[in-house]
């Protein structure tokens, strides 16, 4: 299964590798072989990039899931001054180019902030991108708390896409958004909130449990 927004990009990719291989078997010339193998690695690459597995774990209203696969590179206490406007945990995650570049909500709830930022590309990794580079935000109410994510774009990442609208009505697990290639997703949670990765540790979007939720 595929990101329908990766669609473009395999068929482009498959188009130009079937055509240095069509230009290959006709010229019989070893630059073209050459070529049509570089090409349809890149292919095989760039279908790969943009697969979009079923996710399953567990679920509920105590837990939140991760949002996006990839290295927890930063936990930080922090003030969130956009949405939570209190203070967070932020939990940072960063995509590198193997990862599947997929996200999808850490809890169920109500879109209730949807935000984008233009700004700089920025390695991911560091702690100024997380202010500095260019980021699409997204706050769910989701019972008695506030959780909100932004998708940061990086070095390589120039492109974030994200369904989510103000309103819509967010399910645990289901996708709402993907950035293309490579880049990372924080999420702020409650600061009384039950940590379960450290930095160091790897994440599945909609399968590991990063966290549980205080009691209301």
């Amino acid at each position: 299964m595929f990101a329908r927004e990766g669609v473009p990009f395999i068929t482009g990719a498959l188009a130009l590798a079937l055509a240095a291989l069509a230009g290959a078997l006709r010229l019989r010339v070893w630059p073209l072989w050459i070529l049509a193998v570089v090409l349809l690695v890149v292919a095989l690459w760039v279908a790969w990039f943009f697969r979009d597995p079923v996710r399953t774990g567990e679920r509920g209203p105590d837990v939140v899931v991760a949002p996006a696969d990839g290295r927890v590179v930063l936990i930080t206490p922090i003030h969130e001054d956009t949405f939570v406007h209190g203070p967070t945990v932020r939990v940072s995650i960063f995509m590198n180019v193997f990862d599947v570049h997929v996200n999808r909500y850490p809890v169920d709830g109500l879109v209730a902030f949807v935000e984008r930022r233009p700004g700089k590309f920025l390695n991911a990794v560091t702690e100024a991108s997380s202010v500095e580079n260019e980021q699409n935000a997204v706050g769910i109410v989701s019972g008695a708390h506030r959780i909100l994510m932004r998708q940061i774009a990086g070095l390589v990442a120039r492109r974030i896409i994200t369904d989510s609208v103000p309103g819509a009505v967010a399910r645990q697990g289901e996708r709402f958004g993907l950035i293309r290639f490579g880049s990372r997703v924080d999420l702020f949670l409650p600061p009384d909130a039950r940590l379960r990765v450290r930095v160091g540790d790897r994440t599945q979007a909609g399968a590991t449990v990063v966290a549980d939720l205080p009691a209301a």
